[in-house]
């Protein structure tokens, strides 16, 4: 506590002290109290029927076992194994997809200065990357499932033959615009 306020208290106490609260007040307290000697009520405690509970317990069942189920089927469509369909296609698919990253974050450098470019470049790989997605969503159920890997690799095939020419036309692009400052300054 601060020393000023420390003063005040003790220069004017008395004023504190002076007060006290009424009767009535007292009397007021009192008539809410419990009388001395009674013992205080219990609550009533709640019982529930055997059928209740065995109908909630049932409810709970179910509702567990549905979730089960659908977490297990989600599971199962998720988890493919391409190298227990085909060892040689999941080496291919593989070395696609990591290829295809690799040029989607060229490209994604390259055309950091028009990214209008990047936009129109970008719309048609997401055509066909919808397309492998939904492939790659069709194989676990898919009674073919090596055609459908085969479907997948002709696809990442085809965005990898795409971004290298979006790749070819950007340095062909940046070289032009390099050629055209050249030729500025030298004029």
């Amino acid at each position: 506590m601060s020393k000023r306020l420390e003063d005040f208290m003790k220069a004017n106490q008395g004023g504190f002290d002076d007060l006290e609260p009424s009767a009535d007040l007292w009397n007021r307290i009192e008539k809410h109290l419990p009388a001395e000697g009674s013992i205080p009520q219990k609550r009533e405690a709640r019982t529930f029927s055997l059928s209740f509970v065995l109908k909630v317990a049932a409810s709970i069942i179910i509702v567990m076992g549905i979730g089960f189920f659908v977490y297990v089927h989600n599971e199962k469509h998720t988890a493919v194994d391409y190298a227990a369909i085909n060892p040689t296609f999941a080496k291919q698919q593989t070395q696609y997809v990591s290829m295809v990253a690799s040029k989607r974050s060229e490209l994604k450098s390259l055309t950091q200065n028009d990214p209008e470019m990047y936009q129109e470049f970008s719309k048609e790989i997401a055509k066909m990357d919808a397309t492998y997605k939904r492939l790659n969503s069709e194989l676990a159920t898919s009674p073919n499932q090596e055609a459908v890997l085969q479907a997948m690799i002709r696809n990442l095939q085809t965005q990898t033959e795409v971004l290298n020419q979006q790749l070819n036309i950007i340095e062909h692009y940046n070289q032009m615009k390099k050629d055209e400052k050249n030729e500025t300054k030298g004029i």
